[in-house]
């Protein structure tokens, strides 16, 4: 299979072009730091994972010494086959992972240089300021008003204009508004899947976050759902550190900046998204991306 052929016409001639110019030396080693420029798109090391393991209990190790570094306000997306890692490694930046009994962990992360895991921390705003978006839809048996002001609902929002803004705010963001501003108060369990996940996205950033992470949200979609999911990751960029977790290589083509590939708990290659699926360095990630493995 040819790698280049998962790649859009585009991005393929911009990858015969970049590969011309590369250096013909390659490293032994893998490199796992996510080497990037600074750019508009913001900082290259928003999100730093340096050295970090991670295990469910003493015994058993899922996350072997990762270190990778995510940039702001692009796309980046974590393949691997399933069991890898991916999904515990994203569960980690909002520590969603501290409510299994028996874990721990080695190592650090950082958002925006500070660390997540600082015992001053209170967890619940670090989950503020990082929504998540998780693989099956989970909209809350209430109307679809309530469902997008949930958070603010909690946190003892009470104006009405407050909250009539967050909600037309996020579903707007979510390109959810105008298939649903006249029927706000219906069930949101009335909705189709595709729907009920743009609105559970409607839902995660409707206190504004700085990072959206969204474990194959598209997983259980049909394409034209999928679709308008994929154009909507695009959007978000624009204002949101997104960070997906996906088995579809099309898909990783076609949404994300940067991708990373897992095997075995162990962070094995990260790269640009074009580089990566074109000419990746390791010989893991090839056989994965063209089918070979997994």
């Amino acid at each position: 299979m040819n790698l280049t052929s998962l790649l859009p016409i585009a991005m393929q001639k911009e990858t015969i072009k970049s590969s011309a110019q590369q250096d013909e030396s390659v490293g032994a080693e893998v490199s796992v730091s996510a080497d990037v420029a600074e750019s508009p798109a913001g900082r290259p090391d928003y999100i730093k994972v340096c050295d970090f393991s991670f295990n469910y209990v003493p015994a058993v190790r899922v996350l072997h010494n990762i270190t990778m570094e995510i940039p702001e306000r692009q796309v980046t997306a974590f393949i691997g086959p399933s069991g890898c890692g991916k999904t515990t490694l994203l569960r980690n930046f909002n520590r969603m992972n501290d409510l299994i009994d028996g874990v721990s962990h080695e190592g650090k992360i950082y958002v925006n240089d500070q660390d997540i895991y600082d015992r001053n921390l209170e967890v619940i705003s670090l989950r503020k300021r990082i929504g998540m978006v998780f693989q099956k839809s989970n909209p809350f048996p209430k109307s679809i008003y309530e469902n997008v002001i949930y958070s603010l609902r909690v946190s003892g929002q009470k104006k009405k204009a407050i909250l009539d803004e967050t909600v037309e705010r996020s579903l707007k963001s979510a390109a959810l508004w105008e298939e649903t501003k006249d029927r706000l108060h219906d069930s949101a369990l009335g909705l189709s899947g595709g729907q009920m996940q743009r609105l559970c996205i409607a839902r995660a950033i409707a206190n504004r976050p700085e990072i959206l992470l969204m474990d194959e949200p598209c997983s259980a979609l049909d394409p034209i759902a999928t679709a308008k999911i994929e154009e909507l990751i695009t959007e978000l960029k624009e204002n949101f550190t997104v960070v997906i977790v996906t088995h579809n290589m099309q898909q990783a083509t076609r949404v994300s900046d940067r991708a990373a590939y897992f095997y075995l708990g162990k962070l094995v290659e990260m790269d640009d998204t074009t580089k990566l699926f074109s000419n990746p360095e390791q010989k893991e990630t090839e056989d994965y991306i063209s089918g070979r493995f997994g």
